[in-house]
């Protein structure tokens, strides 16, 4: 059996399932809603972290294309996402401007 690649971060461990979890999060944000399901899933710091932020930024998205104020608004989120998703793949700190600080103040992570 291989050994499963962790990364040592402020948050702990970050294994390669961390990593993983946090990619869908970011490519499927209603993934993000099962990761915060799965119990132990949802104690993961950096999965869960990922997840949260995922969450918002795709609601923000969907909100404002739905009210019409960002036709383009819900592809370039996506393409936001895609980007913070390999971001958190190769176990980085994902910091979104204005949702990380709101995600923190909430207490959500």
């Amino acid at each position: 059996m291989a050994e499963e690649e962790m990364v040592v971060t402020e948050e702990g461990d970050i294994t390669k399932e961390d990593k993983t979890w946090a990619l869908l999060s970011w490519l499927f944000w209603p993934l993000a809603i099962v990761a915060l399901l799965i119990e132990d899933k949802k104690n993961r710091p950096f999965i869960k972290s990922n997840a949260v932020q995922s969450l918002v930024l795709g609601g923000v998205a969907w909100v404002s294309v739905v009210i019409g104020i960002g036709a383009c608004l819900g592809p370039l989120a996506f393409i936001y996402g895609i980007f913070l998703g390999i971001k958190a793949y190769g176990g980085n700190e994902v910091n979104v401007p204005v949702v990380t600080n709101f995600c923190k103040n909430q207490g959500w992570i």
